[in-house]
C-alpha cells in the first residue's frame, strides 16, 4: 500500500537475524524502541531484535500480522494485529506506532483502516488496544478521561483523542510503575517475612525456565487463569486454554531470545500445586530494566499473603541472579488495589498510565 506521503509494507520475519532478509525486521525493532523512548523519556522498554525475533514467529496460538511504515524510503512505523486462535474469539489485539516527526499527517488513521480490514477478514468483532498516555509536563492542565471502573484517570492527549475520533471507549487505566531495587531491599526482606508468618500451608519454590518437570500442569493452570482471575473491566477477554505444549512454546519464545526468566511459586502443600506465580524477565543487557510480567493468586488460594510472598521472594532472589538490573518496571489495573497495596509497600512508584481501548465493529 502506497501514497505519495509514506509507504506500508508486510514486515518480512526472518528466520534468523543473519538472513539477508533480516534488514527490514532490524529496522523496525529500532525504530520501536526510539518511539517508546519519545513517549518515556527512557530505555525501560528497549528491547533487541534478538530478543524479540522469537516472539514474531509463526505461532498457533496467535496469528500475527505486522506492517512497517516507511517515510522517505526509512521505517518510522509498525502496524500489528493479533489474532488469538482460541475457539469462538470475535477478539483482534492491535498497535498502531509512528515516530513524532511524522506524525500528525493522517496516516495513523489510514493505518486503523487497515487494521479493521484485517480483524474483517479473520471474523473478528472487536478491537482492543492499549497504549500509555504520559502526564504532562507540571502546571499544564488538561481535560482528563476518567475510567468507567471509576478507578485511574488519562490526560486527553493526543493518542486519546485518536481513539475517541475513530469510536474507541475507554474501558480501563493500567498503571506503570518502578522500584528501585537498591532502596527497596530492606523493606521486601521484613514484607517477606511477614508474608511468610501468615501462609502457613503453602511453600515458595523457585526456578529459572524451562519449568521443572512435577510442575508443569499446575503451572499450565495457573497460566490459563490469567484470562479469568484478573480484573478486565469492560474488556472481551477470552479464556484461554494452556496445555504442556502451549506452555513449551511459551517457553521457548524467552529461551530462544536468549531471556533469563524467574518464575516464584506459591505451591499449596497439600495438593503440591502451583496456585500462585510471578515471572521476572531479563532484557539483553545485564544492566537494563528488569521486566515484571504476569503475577496471580488463583482466587479460591486468596487471603494468605500469597501475594507478598512471591513477589517479595521474586524480587530477592532475582537481586541474586541480575546484580546489575538496578530497576523493576510492572504493570497493573487500577482497580487491582490488592496488587497495587503489595506494589506500594515495596516501593513501586508510579510513572506512567495506560489506556485500555475497545471498539466493537459494525
Amino acid at each position: 500500500m502506497t501514497t505519495p506521503d509514506y509507504e506500508i509494507r508486510p514486515l518480512i520475519v526472518p528466520t534468523s537475524l543473519d538472513a539477508p532478509d533480516a534488514k527490514d525486521f532490524i529496522a523496525m525493532v529500532g525504530v520501536r524502541n526510539e518511539i517508546y523512548r519519545e513517549i518515556s523519556a527512557n530505555d525501560d522498554e528497549a528491547a533487541t531484535p534478538a530478543q524479540l525475533l522469537p516472539h514474531f514467529q509463526e505461532d498457533p496460538d496467535n496469528d500475527k500480522h505486522s506492517w512497517i511504515v516507511l517515510v522517505d524510503d526509512e521505517v518510522a512505523g509498525r502496524v500489528i494485529v493479533d489474532i488469538p486462535a482460541e475457539e469462538g474469539s470475535q477478539v483482534a489485539f492491535w498497535t498502531v506506532e509512528l515516530l513524532e516527526r511524522v506524525q500528525g499527517r493522517g496516516i495513523g488513521s489510514d493505518l486503523l483502516e487497515l487494521v479493521e480490514e484485517t480483524a474483517r477478514r479473520a471474523g473478528r468483532t472487536v478491537l482492543e488496544s492499549w497504549a500509555e498516555h504520559p502526564e504532562p509536563a507540571q502546571g499544564v492542565s488538561v481535560t482528563r478521561l476518567p475510567a468507567p471502573t471509576g478507578f485511574g484517570t488519562i490526560p486527553q492527549d493526543r493518542p486519546a483523542r485518536y481513539y475517541l475520533r475513530h469510536g474507541h471507549t475507554l474501558e480501563q487505566v493500567d498503571r506503570k510503575s518502578i522500584l528501585d531495587l537498591d532502596a527497596s531491599l530492606a523493606t521486601t526482606r521484613e514484607l517477606l517475612a511477614d508474608a511468610e508468618s501468615h501462609s502457613a500451608g503453602y511453600r515458595v519454590e523457585q526456578w529459572l525456565l524451562p519449568i521443572p518437570a512435577q510442575y508443569r500442569e499446575s503451572f499450565a493452570w495457573a497460566k490459563s487463569r490469567m484470562s479469568t482471575d484478573a480484573p478486565t473491566a469492560g474488556l472481551e477477554v477470552d479464556e484461554e486454554k494452556w496445555d504442556l505444549d502451549r506452555l513449551d512454546r511459551h517457553e521457548a519464545r524467552y529461551l530462544d531470545a536468549g531471556q533469563t526468566v524467574l518464575i516464584t511459586a506459591a505451591v499449596h502443600e497439600a495438593t503440591g500445586d502451583v496456585v500462585a506465580f510471578n515471572e521476572l524477565c531479563s532484557g539483553a543487557d545485564p544492566t537494563a530494566t528488569t521486566q515484571q510480567m504476569d503475577t496471580l493468586v488463583l482466587r479460591e488460594h486468596r487471603g494468605h499473603r500469597l501475594g507478598q510472598l512471591i513477589k517479595c521472594a521474586g524480587i530477592l532472589r532475582w537481586r541474586e541472579i541480575a546484580p546489575e538490573s538496578r530497576r523493576i518496571i510492572t504493570w497493573n489495573a487500577e482497580e487491582n488495589r490488592p496488587m497495587l497495596s503489595i506494589n506500594e509497600a515495596i516501593g513501586f512508584v508510579p510513572t506512567a498510565y495506560i489506556g485500555a481501548w475497545k471498539k466493537v465493529l459494525a
